[in-house]
């Protein structure tokens, strides 16, 4: 997961300081930098970062006033020298606090805190939508995860296979991979997504899903064994 922030504190100093702290995390990636709160006020009309760094006292309008303002803000970290905004801080949601000057371990942790914020968030997505609407045959099919047994990549287009239909679809195995759910399918060929619910054997290097036998490439074998046989007896 990319974490995409953006640093605002009018002090030159502080904000290259953030900057090289940004640079070091290879899940964050820098997008803006803001002088005051009335710029990331501008900002975030076009724009919709991950995470904020902000610090309090700015001229004309303070990150506690800025942030109290929006109606769904990103998550927010705190940069300040003033110890004494930590209480109002923490009643807005703040992910965290950095107090100023901060170590890199303390700016690891806070940053650590938020990616798994976020990947919690990503999961709690995937459990609430349990369909996708996919066009074939020029109409527009709800497909529920759960119905479907196999995925099958054919150069630009992939075809779905459920219980009760065959779904060519103009899609890419790529775009499959990242609009189902990674808890339920997983890949076992460049061509091939299973649905983990739907084994019903195993017979060497290959799975039996359904009607379908299914080749586990030779490099996606450990990974998907690890998986799949986790829990034999």
């Amino acid at each position: 997961m990319q974490i995409e922030c953006v640093i605002t504190d009018d002090e030159p100093t502080a904000c290259e300081g953030l900057r090289r702290y940004v640079e070091k995390v290879d899940f964050l990636t820098l997008t803006g930098v803001c002088e005051d709160a009335m710029q990331l006020n501008t900002l975030l009309q076009t724009e919709q970062p991950d995470l904020l760094f902000l610090d309090i006292e700015m001229p004309y309008l303070s990150g506690l006033e800025l942030l109290a303002s929006l109606a769904h803000p990103p998550h927010v970290i705190i940069t300040s020298a003033y110890e004494q905004y930590a209480l109002k801080g923490y009643e807005l949601d703040v992910a965290d606090y950095l107090l100023k000057p901060f170590s890199f371990d303390r700016f690891l942790k806070a940053v650590n805190k938020v990616h798994s914020l976020l990947l919690q968030e990503e999961r709690q997505e995937e459990e609430d939508t349990d369909f996708i609407f996919v066009r074939s045959d020029r109409q527009m099919h709800k497909v529920h995860f759960k119905d479907i047994l196999v995925v099958e990549g054919l150069e630009n287009y992939v075809c779905i296979y459920t219980e009760s239909a065959k779904l060519l679809v103009r899609s890419t195995m790529k775009r499959m991979i990242e609009a189902l759910p990674k808890g339920l399918f997983l890949q076992v060929h460049k061509s091939y997504l299973i649905n983990l619910n739907k084994i019903d054997m195993i017979d060497g290097n290959q799975i039996i899903v359904r009607q379908h036998t299914i080749p586990v490439a030779r490099n996606f074998r450990e990974e998907v064994f690890a998986r799949i046989l986790k829990n034999t007896l």
